[in-house]
């Protein structure tokens, strides 16, 4: 049914506007906002955000950052900024893994003395070979990660050092602290060596070259007679380790020195990993040889570099192995050691030094403590390996990294179903959308288009046709302002082909000496009729949105 509109303005222009008019029953616009709201998807909250402890700022004094001597990287990487809530700077620590190896180092440092009397030998003895490996598997990852070299000789070129660190001492009466040094040299020879092929050779190849390499040297030491088809091994060498001391003295001797031993691969890491090598590296990796040869990057010379410099460092290790446990023995290239090695490193996370340690922390504890398991503590090894592969990226220090993609897909998804809320913006252009205030306005016109689709009726154009330019009903008025809105791009208009005689619908550019484009080829006889036609364009297109 339909009701009466009253023109305002007829008690001051008189006759000349109509008293009132017939008009469509009134409609609240709100109701199409309730209706939009309960229409909500439900959503479920993903994450949440970082945190970040914050601390006063510095304030008028000179904030000093405490650098590693002599270089200028930053203890600790320490952001300030400015509160705009609390009107005050504040100090937020960003990166948090200094802090977490000082506490490692100091649960290193003082579990000896923590370790239950009954299982302190078994304990100390397997935190001694777990702290030799993770120094192995430190300079191994240098060669795997930061160099990408697909090396699996590592375990070679320690046993070689081993060995020649050992016969010196045993043949030659070589004191203890030459040892590291021998072995050091030994391993640069290996180092070069080996590092040949890898300028001709690449991937699979080149770990069948390496592999068959550490395989050839177990086969000569076994059945050398000098080396170890007599005696097992070569035995004897002079070690840090004083004569005559009690069990538990070596034990805590041979700790401390291999846990200083992994501090200085550690050093070794951070010192290729964080400088120049490291970073000509990281700029271009595996697969972009060709641009980082075009930018001038020397990149087949930083790989080699690096291959050369951690072989040194295993050298070194080498020569420490012989000193500690007196000698050297066949098994150092045994297919299990490379396998087992292979596997720290798969678990804790290739390139990085954390997952190389945790990696090393996780196998040695299977291997060396949980003896009573037998055989079943490698298929434990191999279950833990197998899992890391299928369900992580890069190891158990990869999970942060992998889990905060997963929650930033996530938080995009909901936030792109909260924003685009029934079509008037696309999910991706919601997300990334930098002014907000865009999704707001499509949202609020989606909404003006839900509620006038509502009031267009036949009455409706009929009242339009009988007075397109006069006074209108209040729905009629509200269609035609947001009509006058729209923006100038593709707006109807009316132009003039004969005056007062024929008239084109046309559509405006927009832009600035570019010709509105025709419509339609109909031409109307009436500028009224021309004005109707308009107006039915823009209600089928506001029909059809």
């Amino acid at each position: 049914m339909s009701e009466i509109w009253k023109n305002p303005l007829a008690p001051w222009r008189g006759d000349a506007e109509p008293q009132e008019a017939p008009s469509e029953a009134y409609s609240d616009p709100g109701e199409v906002w309730r209706a939009k709201r309960q229409s909500h998807t439900k959503l479920y909250k993903v994450g949440r955000l970082r945190y970040y402890h914050k601390w006063r700022g510095h304030g008028a004094k000179t904030w000093t950052r405490t650098r590693y001597w002599p270089t200028r990287r930053r203890v600790l990487d320490i952001r300030g900024e400015y509160n705009p809530k609390i009107l005050r700077r504040e100090k937020t620590i960003v990166d948090k893994r200094p802090i977490w190896w000082l506490l490692s180092f100091i649960a290193i440092a003082v579990a000896p003395f923590l370790a239950p009397k009954d299982l302190q030998s078994t304990l100390i003895s397997a935190g001694t070979v777990f702290l030799i490996y993770a120094a192995i598997n430190l300079c191994w990852t240098l060669i795997l990660g930061t160099a990408g070299i697909f090396s699996l000789a590592t375990m070679a070129v320690v046993g070689a050092a081993a060995y020649g660190a050992a016969s010196m001492s045993v043949f030659y009466g070589w004191p203890w602290w030459t040892l590291p040094f021998v072995g050091g040299g030994i391993g640069f020879v290996f180092g070069v060596v080996i590092a040949l092929p890898a300028t001709r050779l690449d991937g699979f190849y080149y770990a069948l070259l390496t592999l068959g390499l550490n395989e050839l040297c177990r086969v000569y030491v076994v059945q050398s007679r000098t080396f170890g088809s007599a005696t097992g091994g070569v035995y004897g060498a002079d070690s840090f380790i004083p004569t005559g001391a009690s069990q538990r003295v070596e034990l805590i001797i041979g700790y401390f020195a291999s846990f200083a031993l992994m501090l200085s691969a550690l050093a070794l890491f951070r010192f290729v990993n964080g400088k120049r090598l490291g970073r000509i590296l990281r700029m271009a990796p595996e697969k972009r040889e060709a641009f980082a040869q075009a930018v001038g990057i020397d990149y087949r010379t930083a790989r080699i570099q690096v291959f050369i410099i951690s072989s040194v460092g295993l050298g070194v290790i080498g020569g420490f192995y012989a000193s500690y446990f007196h000698g050297a023995s066949p098994s150092l290239f045994s297919f299990d050691s490379v396998l087992l090695g292979l596997a720290m490193l798969v678990i804790g996370g290739l390139g990085k030094a954390e997952g190389a340690v945790l990696g090393t922390f996780i196998v040695i504890v299977i291997d060396k403590v949980f003896l009573q398991l037998g055989p079943i503590r490698l298929i434990l090894v191999g279950a833990i390996m197998l899992g890391v592969v299928l369900l992580l990226k890069n190891g158990l220090f990869g999970i942060k990294h992998q889990f905060r993609d997963w929650r930033d897909k996530k938080k995009s998804e909901n936030r792109s179903t909260r924003a685009e809320k029934g079509g008037e913006m696309l999910p991706e252009e919601a997300t990334e959308a930098g002014d907000k205030d865009l999704i707001y306005a499509q949202r609020f016109d989606k909404m003006q288009r839900d509620y006038l689709k509502g009031v267009v009726s036949e009455k409706l154009v009929e009242e339009h046709a009988r007075n397109p330019l006069g006074q209108h009903s209040e729905p009629l008025e509200r269609l035609l302002l947001y009509f006058r809105r729209q923006p100038q791009v593709d707006k109807y208009a009316i132009a003039v082909i004969e005056p007062f005689k024929a008239y084109r619908i046309v559509a405006l550019s927009g832009h600035r000496g570019v010709a509105p484009r025709v419509v339609e080829e109909k031409t109307y006889p009436s500028e009224r009729e021309a004005y109707h036609g308009v107006f039915l364009r823009r209600v089928q297109d506001l029909l059809e949105s």
